[in-house]
């Protein structure tokens, strides 16, 4: 991070663009790979229009692909408070603790687990209150309230967690999104594969497996990390200078497959390209100060904007992201605000889609 005196009071009205709320993608498109896909050269700002599967056009033999292979878990549960059945929604955001519930013979008679979670409405979650779901299937008791009035709440239940959840879940979608989802795969990449997130890395979700098979064929390596997407990524920056803004941590593990494989492209000379805002934060916060990765995990809240200086990251694939976020800020950080701003201004013009399910872009 350099120490540019213009970045003591970066504004986030910097960020804004005016956005039609109508190109904000409420559903996924049938054939994930047909979205569409606007190529945008960093250094000039100079911007094109594809399909996204042309995306293997701007990909070389020797250049590496990191993806976030994290899986949304079903993280949605709407349960009732006992005593009174008021309706409770409840979003589970971290996992803290896993434990073995025993009778007083010393027998494991379930299991119970605590998590970090957001309670609507929160007045109705005081310690002490309990939540039944799915007709008592799953049951939540408050034990703490924390940060930003999240609460910590203990599960009980017979059986075993993820299958519950799965049974009652809901997909997590971001509140711009107004649609029920027909297909909860539709918000997993086609390689998630380690559960933990509240929302899906979105840029991944144009891959299918044949594109990613022909990306391979052509000699571009493909590196697997996992940071488990918290709700942060939704986080509106509510402060006027967005350095005071703080990011929620979230959880990231970077196997040796990986780390040789990013390391490999940087010394051979070819590009190291992220799918996604999750990907580039991973890499990001692990390597050194050449670029340089190893086996690792750990928790993060690197918050990239304009004037950080990247390691590892040489191009990003990323999606339409909202005026004001952190995440367009992420992307002025590599491409520069003007040229950032000036290729969302054509998106809007040329009528893109916005967002978690909406179309991609290329910086390059």
């Amino acid at each position: 991070m350099n120490s540019d005196n213009n970045k003591t009071n970066m504004k986030k009205e910097d960020f804004f663009f005016d956005l039609p709320e109508e190109l904000i993608a409420q559903d996924p498109l049938e054939d994930r790979s047909s979205s569409r896909l606007l190529v945008m050269d960093k250094e000039t700002g100079e911007v094109s229009h594809h399909v996204f599967r042309e995306i293997t056009d701007y990909l070389n033999a020797g250049d590496c692909l990191v993806i976030n292979d994290t899986k949304v878990i079903p993280a949605r549960l709407i349960g009732a408070k006992v005593g009174t059945d008021a309706k409770i929604e409840v979003l589970l955001l971290k996992r803290k603790e896993v434990a073995a519930s025993v009778d007083e013979a010393g027998q494991a008679t379930g299991t119970d687990t605590v998590w970090e979670t957001l309670v609507k409405p929160g007045k109705k979650a005081k310690v002490g209150t309990k939540i039944s779901f799915g007709d008592g299937l799953l049951v939540g008791e408050v034990i703490d309230v924390v940060e930003e009035g999240n609460r910590l709440i203990r599960f009980t239940y017979d059986g075993i967690f993820e299958e519950i959840l799965d049974q009652l879940g809901q997909m997590p979608l971001p509140p711009y999104i107004t649609h029920q989802l027909q297909d909860k795969n539709r918000y997993q990449t086609v390689y998630a594969k380690h559960t933990g997130s509240a929302a899906a890395p979105t840029a991944g979700l144009h891959f299918t497996p044949e594109l990613l098979r022909e990306i391979e064929e052509k000699g571009v390596d493909i590196a697997r990390v996992t940071l488990h997407v918290g709700l942060g990524t939704f986080r509106p920056v509510k402060v006027e200078n967005i350095l005071e803004h703080h990011m929620h941590s979230e959880f990231y593990h970077i196997d040796e497959e990986a780390a040789q494989k990013i390391n490999r492209t940087k010394e051979n000379g070819g590009r190291v390209i992220c799918v996604g805002t999750t990907s580039c934060r991973t890499i990001e916060s692990a390597a050194d100060e050449n670029g340089r990765l190893k086996e690792c995990s750990g928790w993060t809240e690197i918050f990239i904007y304009p004037g950080y200086r990247f390691k590892a990251l040489d191009c990003l694939i990323t999606n339409f992201h909202l005026p004001e976020s952190t995440l367009i800020m992420l992307v002025s950080a590599l491409a520069g605000r003007e040229h950032v701003l000036a290729a969302y201004e054509e998106a809007v013009k040329e009528r893109y889609r916005f967002f978690s399910f909406g179309d991609a872009m290329f910086i390059k």
